[in-house]
């Protein structure tokens, strides 16, 4: 598990809820070069986040995927600062 997914010890619904949840947009700073490329940062709908959080309260304790979604919520936040 990498260090990110450590440091999250929320439930797993709290955690999808808050991962699907954090689709709004940042601005960059002024600091940032012109010329750099981020993707963009997908939203969800939602009924896609009511989804994904029943979908993660029915998994099994200790699933392995709880962590990934973690670092993916890592990486959106990321996403966003660099737009």
């Amino acid at each position: 598990m990498s260090y990110n997914a450590r440091c999250w010890t929320k439930p797993a619904a709290v955690l999808a809820t808050a991962m699907i949840s954090l689709t709004g947009c940042a601005t960059g700073s002024s600091e940032h070069l012109s010329t750099s490329v981020c993707p963009p940062v997908l939203a969800y709908t939602l009924e896609e986040q009511r989804r994904v959080a029943d979908e993660v309260d029915a998994l099994p304790e200790g699933s392995v995927i709880v962590g990934w979604l973690a670092d993916y919520m890592v990486l959106r936040g990321q996403l966003r600062v660099c737009q």
